[in-house]
């Protein structure tokens, strides 16, 4: 984000376990690009999870629309006002920067441990304004500023268990520098954070279906975009029973939504398999002509077509089960309060991998067609008209726009969980995005 904003910004060292690391100078400010290096230290020296968390003043414009909302009483309100109210007890900067009761507080998670999260779950989203940029989840709104000047806060601030959530309040006093001792805190806001960017793009790929079926006019996919856009419901009702640290029940229709997810994911995989046997068969350096091509890629000239549909049915499954995903991880998680923040990456890394191999393979086939080269019309007639030849441009023009924006196994960065907390202490988390 970006804005005219130049106050003194906290920064607190949060860690998932009992750790102490060497060098961390309590009290002394430093810029963002310092902040982004002290980051990467934790990473390497800390043999627990380390993350940062920054609180900045709260933009006057939000699309509060675009998190999932949790009330005062839900145990990530409760763990951040229970953090915050330790944290002003022992120091001024922290004091000031809360008092308002209005914050937007900012979660950073190295990419070394955002990686056990899995590899597609959080990557950029490429700006149409600025070439390299990325779009925030707060981008239309003024707040976090790169001028701002950080301060890391000193003294720990003991941030326990609540509803039984997590691991044992605390920090080590000696032997090095003493971190905040929070995996509850942090459990919770990663989960919400990557369900809310799941979430976001099951929004996307809905809207996107929606307008390509107008068109397709295919009933056969109709019903597969219906089921799957059915199991919004159970998903959202376990997300918040889970977020509120209760227990799923077979009353919720969770198990049928999950069969409807992982049977459009089987198909998606069959689609897959079908596309790269297609362009495994092309000859290899040469033109294809565009006929060749619709044969196994039906619509892949067109803004509409069955081919665009595939994928964005693929597009919505996978983030549907990415929801679920994230729910079986905080479960498992939950159900050992010993050490929640490893079990939740375990849990969420070995139920990742196949959703990211699916994704890559999708991506795959994106840019091998993007790069192909269309040929022109075969026939006995020595000239084609105006017609013909307007299509065959167009063609060549939308299968090329295909790769745009397309990321095969692209590196993870590192995680940022937007979090706006209200006066009355009920937050709205944004969708996690690359930071």
């Amino acid at each position: 984000m970006s804005g005219d904003h130049k106050g003194i910004v906290p920064v607190w060292t949060l860690a998932t376990g009992d750790v102490r690391v060497p060098g961390l100078t309590a009290g002394e400010s430093m810029t963002a690009e310092r902040l982004a290096e002290l980051r990467g230290v934790l990473a390497v020296l800390a043999d627990e999870p380390i993350v940062t968390l920054e609180a900045h003043p709260l933009p006057d414009k939000i699309d509060r629309g675009r998190g999932i909302p949790l009330e005062a009483a839900s145990p990530l309100a409760q763990h951040l006002s229970q953090f915050i109210t330790q944290s002003t007890r022992s120091s001024l900067t922290a004091a000031r920067a809360t008092a308002s009761g209005e914050s937007l507080y900012r979660m950073v998670v190295p990419a070394k441990v955002a990686a056990q999260f899995g590899q597609g779950i959080v990557r950029p989203m490429a700006s149409k304004v600025a070439t390299g940029g990325i779009h925030s989840a707060l981008m239309n709104s003024t707040g976090i500023a790169a001028n701002a000047t950080f301060v890391p806060v000193g003294k720990a601030a003991a941030a326990g268990a609540v509803g039984g959530a997590g691991a044992t309040a605390g920090a080590a006093v000696a032997g090095g520098t003493a971190l905040t001792v929070a995996a509850p805190l942090v459990l919770m806001a990663v989960a919400v954070g990557v369900s809310a960017h799941a979430d976001h793009k099951r929004q996307q790929a809905i809207e996107h279906i929606t307008e390509l079926l107008e068109q397709l006019q295919e009933d056969k996919l109709d019903d597969e975009h219906s089921e799957l856009d059915g199991c919004r419901g159970a998903i959202d009702k376990a997300t918040a029973i889970l977020l509120d640290q209760g227990k799923l029940g077979v009353s919720l229709g969770l198990d049928s939504a999950v069969h409807a997810i992982d049977t459009a994911l089987s198909k998606a995989g069959r689609r897959l398999a079908r596309w790269q046997s297609a362009l495994d068969g092309l000859p290899e350096g040469e033109a294809v002509e565009l006929g060749t091509l619709t044969k196994s890629f039906p619509g892949v000239d067109d803004h509409g077509g069955t081919f665009r549909t595939h994928l964005e049915l693929a597009s919505l499954a996978i983030a549907l089960k990415r929801r679920v995903v994230v729910l079986q991880a905080v479960d498992h998680a939950q159900s050992d309060p010993g050490n929640p923040f490893e079990n939740f990456t375990r849990a969420l890394k070995r139920d990742q991998q196949g959703l990211d191999e699916l994704e890559s393979g999708i991506a795959g086939v994106l840019v091998r067609l993007s790069a192909l080269e269309l040929a022109s019309p075969t026939g006995l007639r020595p000239v084609f008209t105006t017609g013909e030849v307007e299509r065959l441009m167009r063609a060549a023009y939308r299968i090329r726009k295909l790769g745009d924006g397309v990321r095969v196994n692209s590196r993870t960065t590192d995680v940022a969980i937007e979090i706006a907390r209200s006066k009355d202490g009920s937050v709205v988390v944004f969708p996690a995005l690359a930071a």
